[in-house]
């Protein structure tokens, strides 16, 4: 280390650069206007339809993913999307707002299955869960044994990121490609234990070869303008980090969930090297509040529940989730010389990083709103934390549903997307101090930490019970869901 920081500080002082790598291919959701003219009618949305590459995610047959051009959502006219809503047709009571909209899991099932082997059209009522906006409540009925999601709901229309949108809220609705993907990771009779996630980082070899040339970067003759240095530094850092590499665990990387988790990732790794901004006020970046010095570091951060979120009633039949859903937290390590890893303690946290993770937290609802991948990703971890839940209280078991249908790929194709395996660096260079930062990490849910005994609330005033008894079951055969008023 002590080389390391002479043959920088006292040989190229003038330098002061500091390298951010983080993959290319910013944003897998990029955001793109979508054609009126080829909108597809709600009622005869086909399965093929449905499962088109979209959302912005470049992936090649060898799992390359790459760049697509993004444009905010938070910059969009209302004009442009008036034009999308007057486009699309949804019929009937969906169209109609509502704050607890009730799905059984159940028959829903059923309802898709019948449509699928019967030859049907896949409505879009099944496709985007009729709308619902967030899962708020999970409840079980002994009697009728029905699994039931509720939450929010709204009438829908083609936005941008390839997703549909509320036309209120402008937010993303729910997708039962989501949804069934959750569950599968914890299906009946599953023993629990899988944590979802993903990771994009550079490999061992990329990390050695990185700090062989740091070190050999210090023997460059002092002649050399900054401008040119710079240049040379960043070309040299590209070359010697490598191909990043990008995991996905818990679930197929083949799906499009999959696809979303590695796109939030990489969206949020841009933003905080300011290669993105967002029009939030207060979002500070990392690299516009790091520390100058000279410790190198691999600085990781992670998407994670929040965890204190869930509140179950006495006989664990009825669940709320509470609260923004999600996290950013930090995770310094220092790259050594051989290019191991030693973990330090979030106390640690350089002030940077604990600026842009503090502020991502706090005005998360706000980012989501520009950059929408982020609110699906907040939908994704509900989910979870759901199946999680059913999958721990055996609703499976007690209803006797054994996602017969939704639990089969053969039956219901999920995974068809090309599995992103790898990225090429990007590196941005200031004048920030003689530091060399390495933005890693990912997505990582733990769905049944949320359920654990020593963080779940109590319904203490009986609110989600009451709410449980106001929803009726009485409803007629091939009817899968419903409003509560």
């Amino acid at each position: 280390m002590k080389n390391m920081h002479r043959s920088f500080v006292l040989r190229w002082l003038f330098l002061c650069a500091a390298a951010f790598l983080v993959g290319r291919g910013v944003s897998l959701f990029a955001q793109e206007q979508i054609d009126p003219d080829q909108n597809i009618n709600a009622a005869s949305l086909t399965e093929q339809e449905y499962n088109r590459p979209g959302g912005g995610v470049v992936v090649d047959a060898r799992g390359l993913m790459l760049r697509r051009t993004v444009t905010d959502f938070g910059v969009l006219s209302r004009t442009q999307l008036n034009a999308e809503k007057a486009a699309y047709r949804l019929r009937g009571d969906v169209t109609e707002s509502s704050p607890m909209r009730c799905i059984s899991l159940n028959r829903l099932e059923k309802a898709f299955a019948n449509t699928i082997e019967g030859d049907g059209m896949l409505t879009s009522e099944m496709l985007y869960l009729a709308g619902l906006q967030r899962i708020t409540h999970v409840f079980y009925f002994p009697d009728s044994k029905d699994i039931v999601i509720a939450g929010p709901a709204e009438a829908w229309f083609p936005g941008y990121e390839d997703i549909m949108i509320g036309v209120n809220s402008l937010q993303p609705v729910l997708e039962l490609r989501h949804l069934v993907t959750a569950l599968r990771a914890y299906t009946p009779g599953g023993n629990g234990g899988n944590i979802v996630g993903c990771s994009i980082d550079p490999t061992e070899e990329g990390i050695a070869k990185l700090q062989q040339f740091q070190q050999q970067f210090g023997a460059i003759p002092r002649g050399l303008q900054q401008a040119r240095l710079q240049q040379e530094f960043v070309r040299g850092v590209r070359e010697n980090i490598g191909m990043q590499t990008v995991r996905v665990d818990g679930i197929p990387a083949t799906t499009h969930a999959a696809q979303m988790m590695v796109a939030a990732d990489y969206r949020m790794k841009r933003i905080a090297l300011g290669e993105d901004r967002l029009a939030v006020r207060g979002l500070q970046s990392f690299i516009d509040n790091t520390e100058s010095n000279t410790t190198n570091a691999l600085f990781r951060w992670y998407f994670v529940p929040d965890y204190d979120s869930v509140i179950l009633t006495e006989d664990r039949t009825g669940m709320q989730l509470d609260g923004k859903g999600i996290k950013l937290v930090g995770e310094n390590e220092l790259v050594a010389f051989e290019g191991g890893r030693v973990t330090v303690s979030g106390a640690d946290l350089d002030r940077g990083s604990r600026a842009f993770t503090q502020s991502f937290t706090r005005l998360y609802p706000e980012i989501s709103k520009q950059a929408m991948v982020f609110a699906q990703l907040r939908n994704w971890i509900d989910m979870l934390i759901c199946a999680a839940h059913i999958q721990r209280e055996d609703f499976y078991g007690q209803s006797g549903w054994s996602m017969e249908f939704f639990g089969d790929e053969e039956r219901y194709r999920l995974e068809t997307f090309p599995a992103p395996k790898e990225v090429e660096p990007i590196v941005a260079a200031r004048t920030a101090g003689t530091r060399l930062l390495t933005p890693t990490g990912g997505v990582e849910i733990d769905a049944e930490l949320a359920l654990e005994e020593d963080r779940v609330r109590a319904d203490t005033n009986n609110k989600i019970a009451e709410q449980q008894k106001k929803i009726t079951l009485d409803i007629p055969e091939g009817v899968w869901w419903w409003d509560v008023r």
